[in-house]
């Protein structure tokens, strides 16, 4: 038994208020656990360089610890003058997930921003933001239609993403900060609602893992995926 009460395979509790910030095209605060992840996503009528001219759109992501979401602070990427290179990682992380789950020649030659700022960090905070970057999407999607701006949904699937890891032998999903910082291997996994796997990130911390136990991770990754998703469906479907 962990020290929150759950099971290894166990998700911690979930939740999503959607419309969290006024003044943004869609916005979802999800909570998993203690991780709280602000998502806002803005559309405008520009793409890189090398989509102009295309008809073809495309979907970014910026991401940030806020100063206070960390036991000690944490200063502003501003102030130092450039990103880290774990922010810059996970602002790729969440680009390419979200885009592997849209059709962007369906939603023409424009862009849609998802700003992921986490409030509060507990572990899972990339994850977080593609789950809840993803109700972000799904719900400026909808706003786009609604305005007849796009006549066809460009969403061709739903996207989420957990943590696994093995803590003192044992292997768990979703997890902390104080168990991911005792891990002897952690992997983040991302996965559509139809089983199909859009991003692996696997590493051993200590003692290299075998491909059984990769198949292991996954095998427990996509069973918690798939309740992240059920939270997703329930909250957008019925919105």
């Amino acid at each position: 038994m962990r020290k929150d009460g759950r099971k290894d395979y166990e998700v911690r509790p979930v939740k999503f208020t959607l419309n969290y910030i006024d003044y943004v095209q869609s916005s979802v605060l999800i909570e998993i656990g203690k991780t709280k992840v602000i998502c806002c996503a803005s559309c405008d009528e520009k793409v890189p360089s090398f989509l102009k001219d295309t008809d073809t759109g495309w979907i970014t992501a910026e991401y940030s610890l806020l100063p206070f979401s960390c036991k000690e602070r944490v200063e502003r990427e501003s102030h130092k003058g450039k990103l880290e290179g774990r922010t810059r990682e996970i602002e790729r992380t969440i680009g390419r997930v979200l885009r592997s789950v849209v059709n962007l020649r369906a939603l023409g030659e424009r862009r849609i921003i998802i700003d992921c700022d986490c409030l509060q960090a507990d572990g899972g905070t990339r994850c977080a933001s593609i789950t809840g970057g993803f109700c972000a999407l799904y719900l400026a999607i909808k706003d786009l239609m609604k305005k007849n701006i796009l006549k066809t949904n460009p969403i061709q699937a739903f996207v989420s993403a957990i943590s696994v890891g093995v803590v003192d032998g044992e292997e768990l999903i979703d997890l902390t900060y104080e168990e991911d910082k005792r891990a002897s291997c952690d992997l983040n996994l991302a996965m559509t609602d139809n089983g199909k796997i859009v991003e692996i990130q696997a590493t051993a911390e200590g003692v290299p893992f075998s491909i059984d136990s990769l198949n292991r991770f996954i095998e427990l990754g996509k069973n918690g995926i798939e309740r992240l998703i059920e939270h997703q469906k329930k909250i957008l479907l019925n919105d």
